[in-house]
């Protein structure tokens, strides 16, 4: 595959240092786009993707072959509570962006979620009919349908939908799976309940970008809607916290399961019960949907190496 000029967005997050790592391994000119955190690290380019004149500028300035959209408010209760500063990342932005494709020329990969469906009828294809039950999942679609809304102007732009991710953190807090190994190391006495009801598929941002890397070197035009996810078998946040204890030989006695659907407590909002996605639109393009190491191998070694997570 030929070298491209890579624009990733959100590259300080979790999933866009990933893809930054990898898409440079791979060759690519990556530019790695933030904002705040890119005042202490000067590996990243600043770039507020909520002033229009300031995004337009730059692409006018710069060859663009390809750009990966992680930026987003990813928290569901954030956007629940503060929905109209969300909808300006997660709708307005990638609906600029899609026009910015449209204008000069390159191929847009939209980050989404499987929080568009309710979680009430799995496996989900990409035709299934999305239903989101919170206000992030709503935000999340209108982003795709800002960004396919480009496809129709010839634009080279897709939406691919992700399950909750882990991978290399820079704090716990960054993953809600992440954030497990807090909980498993706390031997403080503090009991917590976890949920047993809920069934995820937790996807490694490593594969993440992996998926993303052979998307947009393809030799043919992207479909509109693509699914990724792991996979590895389905588990529940108590699976996940069985596993890190194993993995850490901590013992998990102040942690109990809760197998009923859990309550929404104020400041929280609703998450579907099970949004499996299936990966058959990458198969048939002949894109890698295996793991590179299983959820049980990959927290092995890196646990390892960064005992407390990070």
């Amino acid at each position: 595959m030929s070298p491209k000029n890579v624009v990733i967005t959100g590259a300080s997050g979790l999933l866009g240092r990933a893809a930054v790592t990898y898409f440079r391994a791979q060759g690519d000119n990556v530019t790695a786009l933030a904002w705040t955190r890119a005042d202490k690290d000067a590996s990243y380019t600043k770039l507020d993707l909520t002033d229009a004149a300031a995004v337009d500028a730059w692409f006018a300035a710069n060859k663009v072959d390809a750009v990966v959209h992680c930026a987003a408010e990813r928290r569901p209760d954030v956007a629940e509570a503060n929905p109209e500063a969300a909808e300006t990342i997660n709708v307005a932005v990638p609906k600029h962006l899609g026009e910015l494709a449209v204008k000069h020329g390159f191929t847009l990969l939209y980050i989404s979620t499987d929080y568009v469906f309710n979680g009430r009828n799995p496996p989900y294809e990409v035709e299934a009919t999305p239903d989101p039950l919170q206000m992030y999942g709503r935000q999340k679609l209108a982003g795709e349908k800002a960004t396919l809304g480009a496809r129709e102007q010839g634009a080279n732009a897709a939406a691919i939908r992700v399950p909750v991710l882990f991978g290399r953190a820079e704090y716990n807090g960054e993953s809600a799976v992440n954030i497990l190994v807090e909980v498993v190391k706390d031997q403080s006495g503090k009991a917590y309940s976890m949920d047993d009801y809920q069934v995820r598929n937790p996807t490694n941002v490593e594969d993440v970008a992996r998926v993303l890397y052979d998307l947009t070197h393809l030799s043919k035009p992207l479909p509109p809607l693509i699914h990724f996810r792991s996979s590895g078998p389905d588990m529940t946040k108590w699976d996940m916290t069985k596993t890190l204890g194993r993995i850490l030989n901590q013992p998990i006695t102040h942690v109990t399961p809760q197998s009923g659907k859990p309550e929404i407590k104020p400041g929280q909002t609703e998450r579907p019960w099970n949004t499996k996605l299936t990966v058959k639109v990458l198969e048939e393009l002949g894109v890698r949907t295996d793991d590179e190491k299983s959820f049980e191998q990959w927290w092995t070694a890196y646990l390892a190496e960064k005992p407390n997570g990070f």
